[in-house]
């Protein structure tokens, strides 16, 4: 790995910058060396994997170790099936020294625009630094600022308030009542680690109901059931989800979980992936998660949910997503949508910008790192045929 001196890029000689260093950019990375691409990444934390390297204790993959693996190196077979957060960043720091990839850390890219000539892209980078590149790929993940929603009364909440972000493990909320915002992966197996980790009440604010589904079922994983769905008409899948998730999944209703009232496929093509369940199901069946109403507001201490009922935990773990916070990189070309996400991704770029393109912007179905390594040979083949 590279220290944090940039090399002098002569005009003769530009690089493809490629902007993070997570999964998507070290993959990005690999497929322009291997069609002989110079190819600079640029890491603004002091090492790979940044965002992995923060996820809580208990995460694994909720897909299957063989179709997670990124270009040209297989994820070691001892990780298991279900590969550990831990491990996942042990990967990823091989997998950048097996490349031998040119990754300079400690470098955060403020701000992009064409090259005057316009024949490639100039980046502005901390330090004052002003790079120029044939062409840029912007990886710096769909996951990267934790958003919190403007709650009324939220300003003047005094009770103990954190993103699921600043989460590590149940340790700290021992005996604790927790209030769990969001029934997203994320959200649905904080909950199940707070309550098997010792936390005294853990309920779970849910403003939609999720699709559940088994991560495996008889051996079969769910990522495969997502790859085969991409290739089917939306209306089939939600036909065909119906009667398999009543099969697999008890109905948990009286509960305070019923089933979604829309259908699956057609949920996820809008970004909202199924929750795979890894002891959710049953923490909610026998009561040690109780789902509550969404969350509406802040008033006097308390936590105002959508049914009228207020509650007091003493923590609140807002599991409500991130933003791709690109507005400041790139929010001037007039290539973002309403939603703050780019009108491109994968190997066509931009019409507004030739030469800029994005991965990791998107949560598919039928896996994160999947489509990240299948977008890094397609980005690498677009730039160098």
């Amino acid at each position: 790995m590279a220290d944090s001196k940039v090399p002098p890029s002569p005009q003769q000689d530009r690089p493809v910058y490629v902007i993070g260093a997570g999964p998507g950019g070290l993959a990005t990375a690999a497929a322009l060396r291997a069609r002989g691409v110079r190819a600079v990444v640029l890491e603004k934390s002091e090492r790979v994997g940044a965002s992995w390297r923060g996820h809580y204790d208990r995460l694994h993959l909720h897909t299957t170790r063989r179709l997670s693996a990124l270009p040209g190196l297989a994820i070691p077979r001892q990780f298991g099936r279900w590969v550990s957060r831990d491990n996942v960043i042990r990967y990823l720091d091989k997998y950048a020294e097996h490349h031998r990839l040119d990754i300079v850390t400690g470098v955060e890219v403020t701000g992009l625009e064409r090259t005057a000539d316009g024949t490639g892209w100039l980046l502005r980078a901390t330090g004052g630094r002003e790079l120029t590149g044939s062409a840029v790929v912007i990886a710096t993940g769909y996951n990267h600022t934790p958003h919190v929603p403007d709650w009324p009364g939220l300003a003047t909440y005094t009770g103990e308030l954190l993103h699921a972000a600043d989460y590590r493990n149940p340790r700290p909320f021992t005996g604790k009542d927790v209030l769990v915002v969001g029934v997203g992966n994320t959200g649905a197996e904080i909950a199940v680690d707070l309550i098997e980790g010792g936390a005294g009440r853990v309920r779970l604010a849910v403003r939609t109901a999720p699709h559940i589904v088994r991560r495996s079922t008889a051996g079969w994983p769910a990522q495969l059931s997502g790859i085969l769905c991409r290739r089917l008409p939306v209306a089939l899948v939600d036909l065909l989800a119906a009667p398999l998730a009543k099969v697999s999944v008890p109905d948990l209703s009286s509960k305070g979980l019923p089933r979604p009232d829309t259908g699956l496929y057609s949920r996820a093509r809008q970004g909202a992936i199924p929750v795979q369940d890894v002891g959710l199901v049953d923490a909610v069946r026998k009561g040690r998660v109780e789902p509550v109403a969404a969350v509406e507001s802040f008033e006097d201490g308390k936590v105002v949910l959508a049914d009228g009922s207020r509650i007091g935990p003493d923590t609140v773990i807002a599991a409500t997503g991130y933003r791709r916070a690109l507005e400041g990189l790139v929010g001037d070309l007039g290539i973002l949508d309403a939603r703050g996400n780019p009108t491109a991704h994968g190997p066509r770029p931009p019409k507004r910008a030739p030469g800029l393109y994005f991965t990791g912007f998107t949560n598919p179905i039928s896996g994160m790192l999947r489509e990240l390594a299948k977008d890094a040979q397609k980005i690498a083949k677009a730039i160098a045929p």
